[in-house]
């Protein structure tokens, strides 16, 4: 085998090897790692007091405007049960948006602890998240992955954005 010949089928190693690789922006909820597809992400953004809406789940702590469109901001510690912690000056709103179905695309701010970092993470590696039965809600998990010794769970962004679906399903 010829040189060039090794080099062409390391690239092409390379390259499927790349493939394979997916994106996530990693955060924390207390001591928990999640992870969401940063193809999702729109923006990261600093805690902001929001314009409350009534008659509205806990969890959903209101609106704000970014520029020019109404953003519902939802606290992701207080949907997923986890006990409340006044905000911070690391506590930030990540800006996701879904995959447009129809053309039409669906923006959310979700409310974390902090922002870790971006993880390159191999779709083979992606463990399906464990049945726990009822009592624990594994809906917004897409899956488990190990980055560099730690468990990241990472999120499924369509699910998260349809939580007033889900729960208009759930009273009906």
């Amino acid at each position: 085998m010829t040189e060039q010949s090794e080099n062409i089928e390391t690239e092409q190693a390379e390259e499927k090897k790349l493939e394979n690789l997916v994106q996530f922006l990693s955060f924390t909820l207390g001591n928990e790692e999640y992870g969401v597809d940063i193809l999702s992400v729109q923006e990261i953004r600093s805690w902001e007091p929001v314009s409350r809406i009534p008659n509205v789940p806990s969890y959903e702590k209101g609106v704000v405007n970014l520029r020019g469109a109404i953003v519902p901001i939802v606290d992701l510690r207080d949907r997923f049960g986890l006990s409340h912690l006044p905000y911070t000056p690391l506590t930030v709103v990540v800006v996701l948006q879904s995959v447009a179905t129809e053309g039409v695309g669906k923006v959310m701010g979700v409310v974390v602890d902090s922002v870790s970092d971006v993880v390159d993470v191999d779709k083979k590696t992606i463990q399906s998240a464990p049945d726990f039965g009822t009592k624990v809600s594994t809906e917004f998990i897409n899956g488990l992955a190990s980055v560099n010794e730690r468990m990241v769970m990472l999120l499924d962004v369509d699910k998260l954005l349809k939580l007033e679906k889900l729960e208009d399903e759930d009273e009906s």
